[in-house]
């Protein structure tokens, strides 16, 4: 896990956050695929098609990435930082933050899933955009800059370890509460789209996208989205290709499953009819099941 959070932190340095989060789906593929083969955990027909539009949703990303402006020294980063945009989302972050967990969280955590998640989310937001700094700021050090007497690189030190520390404190929650299929995704989907929204506002990466660029970024986001959530809702389904043609196969009526047609119940006063219509008919025939023509 530290390795990977290294490289993770090594690609958030030398990529767009609007990349690179979104790719994050990828380890939800890996952790899928190896636990098919190494805890025989069995990945039915839905996992498999969840794996493919999640391999289909990044390939599209990357192919429409967006170019990030270069950020090369912690003092531009700074200049990145005072931007107006930025300090009202900031603030908009921090202060929904500060709503949910001293307000909301105690009421309403324990019965609705949301709740932790947002919280985790837009806490996220700002701890990847520490990250982007901080990447900065080590890049200057190999150059031999002397960046550790800089007071802006021990603030995003100091902000990031209490926001990563809040996102696993509020995530551990959700997934103590409530069920892995249903967390995971949803957290997937409020974090990355909170990163995005804070990266397109902190480096401006959407001003220079073209308009097949945003549709493209989106539709591979929005595949992705569908890939995961595949790969988790129905992770408990059992349905192979083998049980296929099962599900396929018709019934004796010609309906599949062997399903029957509807067919309405008959009421009280509709059997109350018939009783009443039954003699009637009977004595009006004159005896008819009994002086029946054969045919």
């Amino acid at each position: 896990m530290g390795a990977g959070e290294a490289a993770n932190f090594a690609a958030y340095i030398f990529a767009p956050a609007t990349l690179v989060t979104p790719l994050g789906a990828l380890s939800v593929l890996v952790s899928a695929v190896l636990s098919s083969y190494f805890l025989s955990e069995r990945l039915n027909v839905h996992g498999k098609i969840g794996c493919l539009l999640c391999v289909l949703g990044s390939t599209v990303m990357v192919i429409h990435a967006p170019q990030e402006e270069e950020v090369a020294s912690l003092s531009a980063m700074a200049e990145k930082l005072k931007d107006p945009g930025f300090i009202v989302f900031a603030v908009c972050v921090v202060g929904s933050s500060l709503v949910l967990i001293f307000a909301v969280a105690p009421r309403f955590g324990q019965k609705n899933v949301l709740v932790y998640i947002l919280i985790c989310s837009v806490i996220g937001s700002l701890s990847v955009s520490c990250v982007k700094g901080l990447g900065i700021g080590i890049k200057q050090l190999f150059a031999g800059t002397a960046v550790l007497k800089e007071p802006l690189f021990w603030s995003l030190l100091i902000c990031l370890v209490i926001c990563v520390s809040i996102q696993i404190n509020y995530l551990n929650k959700a997934l103590d509460i409530f069920n892995t299929s249903i967390v995971t995704p949803i957290y997937y989907v409020f974090f990355t789209t909170s990163v995005m929204a804070c990266s397109a506002i902190l480096f401006k990466e959407w001003l220079r996208m073209t308009a097949d660029g945003i549709m493209g970024t989106i539709s591979g986001f929005l595949t992705i989205i569908l890939g995961i959530f595949l790969l988790h809702a129905f992770k408990d389904t059992i349905f192979s290709w083998d049980s296929l043609p099962l599900f396929l196969k018709k019934g004796p009526q010609g309906f599949p499953w062997g399903q029957q047609p509807y067919v309405a119940l008959p009421s009280h006063d509709s059997l109350a009819e018939d009783e009443v219509k039954q003699p009637r008919e009977g004595g009006s025939n004159g005896g008819w099941g009994t002086h029946q023509r054969a045919p």
